[in-house]
């Protein structure tokens, strides 16, 4: 290749260089626009403002490792290209370069604090409970289904008679009073109902192993863990009815696989009627049950009453001694027992 046609390849590719760079970029923005789901990098439509924030993180995170990379790629293209070998002679040899040495030190530390940065501030506004919810929800996970208790408050904002704040019992349990409960099988799945627009508050816990309460559209995951409380809100968007899938995403057993819930977002003329009837079923039942103990037939015998110094019928017949028309005890030479304790005194 002669020396002149060397020269007057170098131009036309720094011409067309930035114009290919500018064309993909065209490309890449034109697709984006035409398909949404190629803007989300594989994130599901979010339904909740919360998991908007974390979309949001998600795309700035891709945008920085897209830039770096492409910072990368085009460094390394552009010494390939501008720097091959032309000729036997031995390039001149740089011991070091600081102001490059600098930027690759510096460059790396900037990054990773702005990335810190907007985690740190994105994990706070997830986690942020002070918000009052119109809903609360006690989500318990167990080997392998889930039941979602709607309560009347909060788990922690529940208060005994004297005003002190009460947390759950040993075994997992809530003070709030549930209004009513939604359980299912592995059989069977669950079905999670909420109202559009609503703020709702979920208190997680488990009586056995650890689960992952994970529903894909939140854009959010949480751990259940036995003994430890977790808590977090989100606020449903308008226009978002419809029903979801959700799962456990913690391995938690054989049959981790079948633990599975639906979720199904209601316009409120709809969700309130949802719960009305729940509520009605779930008052009728308690009626049934308190009735079914009222009425239960009593113990033979009649019930066992306590004796005036608080023994019952059964310490009574015990100190009675034998019954009458029986013998006593005795021992082997057929002396009654009795006789022998009183010449033993």
């Amino acid at each position: 290749m002669s020396p002149t046609r060397h020269r007057n390849r170098r131009p036309a590719l720094r011409r067309w260089a930035p114009r290919g760079a500018a064309l993909a970029a065209l490309g890449l923005a034109a697709t984006g626009c035409a398909s949404n789901e190629f803007t989300r990098l594989g994130l599901p439509e979010p339904i909740t403002e919360q998991g908007h924030r974390v979309l949001t993180l998600w795309q700035g995170s891709w945008v920085a490792a897209f830039a770096v990379g492409i910072l990368v790629w085009g460094l390394i293209v552009w010494s390939i290209i501008f720097h091959r070998k032309r000729s036997e002679q031995l390039p001149p040899q740089v011991r070091y370069n600081m102001p490059i040495e600098a930027l690759y030190t510096v460059l790396p530390i900037v990054i990773i604090a702005v990335l810190f940065y907007f985690t740190a501030r994105d994990q706070t506004a997830l986690l942020s409970t002070e918000e009052e919810a119109d809903t609360n929800i006690e989500v318990v996970a167990f080997q392998w289904s889930w039941q979602f208790n709607y309560l009347d408050e909060a788990r922690d904002n529940a208060e005994t008679p004297g005003g002190e704040p009460q947390a759950g019992d040993e075994e997992g349990g809530s003070e709030a009073q549930p209004r009513f409960s939604v359980a299912g099988t592995p059989q069977e799945k669950p079905t999670l109902v909420l109202r559009e627009g609503d703020v709702v508050h979920f208190d997680l816990t488990s009586p056995d192993v650890i689960h992952s309460f994970w529903i894909p559209a939140f854009a959010f995951k949480m751990d259940v863990i036995p003994g430890q409380d977790n808590e977090f809100q989100v606020k449903v968007q308008e226009g978002t009815a419809g029903t979801y899938a959700g799962r456990c995403a913690e391995l938690c057993g054989v049959d981790h696989s079948r633990m599975l819930f639906d979720l199904k977002v209601m316009e409120p003329a709809a969700y309130d009627a949802w719960v009305a009837e729940q509520e009605a079923a779930a008052q009728q039942q308690q009626l049934e049950t308190e009735q079914e103990l009222e009425s239960g037939p009593e113990a033979p015998g009649g019930p066992d009453l306590p004796g005036p110094e608080g023994e019952g019928a059964e310490d009574e017949v015990t100190d009675a001694g034998p019954p009458v028309g029986e013998p006593s005890p005795a021992d082997e030479a057929g002396v009654p027992a009795a006789a022998n304790e009183e010449a033993g005194r």
